[in-house]
């Protein structure tokens, strides 16, 4: 009987600790991970901003965000985190003055769509409603 209990006890204490494995990464964070992802579209206020000059032609190319939390953006390398229930991801780059916080407004395997809002940079005192989506390649 005590053989049986203590059995028991160890097989519970494996399971719960395999369980609760730190090292297990959330769907969320493999389907960011996984892919290099494409920009497919960049809008500002509603408008294709992706353009020659525009203010969202920086992401335009490919992203790759890695397990390590660093990640290259189009021609930058910066660092990203997700918020406590990965519903944020915030980019930091050297490139840019300050950071990004986007919302994440869907993230599968294959598609990965953000909003944020960003100061206009012609008019300081004005936020850019911004809007971007990215596809698996």
């Amino acid at each position: 009987m005590m053989k049986n209990l203590a059995l028991i006890l160890i097989t519970s204490i494996i399971f719960i600790a395999s369980a609760c494995n730190k090292n297990d990464k959330s769907q969320r964070f493999k389907y960011l991970t996984t892919p290099t992802w494409t920009s497919d579209t960049l809008y500002a206020n509603g408008v294709d901003a992706s353009g020659p000059g525009q203010i969202l032609e920086i992401f335009k190319g490919d992203c790759k965000f890695n397990e390590d939390g660093t990640g290259n953006f189009v021609d930058y390398t910066g660092t990203w985190i997700f918020n406590t229930d990965e519903t944020k991801i915030t980019i930091v780059t050297q490139s840019l003055s300050f950071p990004i916080t986007c919302n994440i407004v869907e993230l599968t395997a294959t598609s990965f769509k953000v909003t944020t809002s960003v100061p206009n940079p012609l008019n300081l005192s004005e936020q850019l409603a911004i809007r971007m989506t990215f596809k698996a390649k």
